[in-house]
């Protein structure tokens, strides 16, 4: 019985070790079709907002209502006519539960869903290690293929995101 104990033990920390050190999507990943539930408790199918717009662009933030994430959501939401001109829909991601994230979006008046990421479905469909919270990151996804990523932006998100469309558009 002690083998069988250890084995299981030693499994269990090499899951957990793997898992600390996952690595995120990168730029001609094909982008995950994964569902989560949103702010307002419904079901969101990412794979039908790629389909049904030119461009998504999903926003992973650690927190909801704290300073570098209501940054990096207020840019976003900011810009939130732009993007949708260029053809751009847009999805918040953290691990926090409906009622946070409802509330960060009445705050916020957040034009666009928020996923209450708490099973972290999506942030692994994304490759973060999503042991406590999600990592800040953004993805534009197109053809359902990521075609840009950035790591770490808060104020400057909407701003990078419209400066790579229109590189993007040219190109």
């Amino acid at each position: 019985m002690k083998p069988l104990r250890l084995l299981l033990m030693f499994s269990s920390l090499l899951g957990l070790f793997n898992s600390l050190f996952a690595e995120s999507l990168k730029v001609g990943d094909p982008a995950p079709v994964v569902s989560g539930t949103t702010d307002s408790g419904t079901t969101l199918d990412l794979g039908a907002v790629y389909k049904a717009n030119v461009y998504t662009v999903v926003w992973f933030y650690p927190k909801a209502l704290t300073g570098g994430c209501t940054k990096q959501g207020c840019s976003l939401r900011d810009a939130s006519t732009e993007l949708t001109k260029q053809g751009a829909a847009v999805v918040g991601v953290s691990v926090d539960p409906i009622e946070k994230q409802k509330e960060f979006k009445e705050v916020n008046h957040f034009p666009f869903p928020l996923i209450a990421d708490t099973d972290k479905t999506v942030v692994k469909a994304f490759g973060q290690a999503g042991t406590m919270m999600a990592a800040r990151e953004c993805y534009v996804i197109k053809g359902g293929k990521i075609v840009y990523k950035d790591t770490g932006v808060t104020d400057q998100q909407a701003a990078n995101v419209l400066a790579f469309i229109a590189s993007d558009k040219k190109g």
